[in-house]
């Protein structure tokens, strides 16, 4: 038994020194102390988006490393309790180290799958969006129940995130929602969620009774950067301005606010309805076309490299989860058969596991691509 656990905790350290040299935690002091320091400025709020920007990624690199130097503490400490318990030949306390070694070895490959995050895009913020496909107003609810899953997800996270629109439908629900999640490595995290997603259920607007099967689109962008060079000529965008609406079409403004952009050599069209003035509508439907054509940009140099035809939107026909609630309660993904049994933890922002396998199964499908 002893020497089982002394074989665990050494794959264990032996694990966590990789990460740490692979997240580089010296690096993240450095960004911690700079951000502490600009942070402390005191004109940083007079440029609102910068500010923010700054707290966000000082919360991050503060959040990273407390949970790398909890982790490590926790190694050490484990390490020093089954030394104890040997020389004591405290069964007790031995069996203490084998309940800890069991969520140290859950807390530290949660950990590592940040080390497979190595995408050009990946350590960026994310676009969220949401759009409800075949299934009428059982697929409407559905896309609203998507929008809170992963905004409840992000709140567990303590992520920043900004709504930036929400498209009613008329009984209930959401035709459609675009936000972002304001952390870095949002984007290589939520990236794997792209597709289309499935649920089961007795529906609750159906008189009879009957079993429903609806869609819901989503799809993950990374947010635009200066570096990136998405210039849009003003005479390609046509830009319409009309009144919010919220909920049963009714009116959430008294003026014309909302922002809806047309791309016009593309065709993609944003909107943005959420924020109070027209200006900033139109500035967050832009930076959302912006990443739209970045995801183009990128997505047609993916299929020149490889010599295949794609269309960037094309992974919004692709299956990639099933929510079941009758007749038996499961989610299943459907790429790398991970399940749970438990749907309503799941729309509650429970879906880490989920993330944490598809996040493998791409690197996975990745390393075997390049073999």
């Amino acid at each position: 038994m002893t020497a089982d656990y002394a074989d665990q905790l050494k794959n264990l350290d032996a694990t966590m020194r990789n990460i740490e040299s692979v997240l580089d935690i010296a690096r993240l002091r450095r960004d911690k102390e700079r951000l502490e320091e600009a942070a402390s400025a005191p004109d940083l709020w007079d440029d609102q988006a910068k500010a923010q920007e700054v707290t966000s990624q000082l919360a991050y690199a503060t959040g990273e490393i407390n949970r790398l130097t909890r982790l490590r503490g926790r190694i050490d400490d484990v390490a020093v309790l089954m030394e104890l318990a040997e020389a004591e030949g405290d069964a007790d306390s031995m069996a203490e180290v084998g309940t800890e070694l069991t969520s140290l070895a859950k807390a530290v490959e949660e950990l590592e799958v940040r080390t497979l995050l190595s995408g050009e895009y990946d350590s960026r913020e994310a676009l969220v969006a949401i759009r409800a496909g075949a299934g009428g107003v059982d697929a409407a609810d559905f896309a609203e129940m998507l929008l809170r899953m992963y905004l409840r997800w992000a709140e567990r996270h303590g992520y920043q995130t900004e709504v930036y629109d929400t498209s009613y439908a008329e009984e209930a629900g959401l035709k459609s929602a675009t936000f972002a999640v304001k952390a870095p490595y949002a984007y290589g995290t939520l990236s794997v969620e792209s597709g289309t997603h499935r649920l089961v259920r007795i529906s609750p607007f159906d008189n009879q009774g009957r079993r429903q099967t609806s869609f819901a689109g989503v799809e993950v962008l990374p947010v635009v950067e200066q570096t990136d060079h998405i210039d849009i000529p003003e005479n390609e965008m046509k830009v319409d301005v009309y009144r919010s609406s919220g909920p049963g079409g009714q009116s959430v403004n008294t003026t014309d606010s909302a922002v809806r952009i047309t791309h016009l050599p593309t065709g993609i069209v944003v909107t943005c309805q959420n924020e109070k003035s027209q200006l900033q509508n139109k500035a967050s439907a832009l930076r959302v076309l912006q990443a739209r054509l970045l995801e183009r940009k990128r997505q047609e140099e993916r299929a020149k490299m490889e010599g295949l035809k794609t269309d960037a939107a094309g992974s919004w026909g692709d299956q990639m989860r099933s929510y079941v609630l009758h007749p038996y309660q499961m989610v299943k993904d459907l790429r790398t058969e991970f399940e749970t049994g438990n749907p309503s933890a799941v729309f509650d922002g429970e879906i880490d596991s989920f993330v944490e396998a598809g996040i493998r199964w791409r690197k996975q499908n990745e390393l075997e691509a390049a073999a």
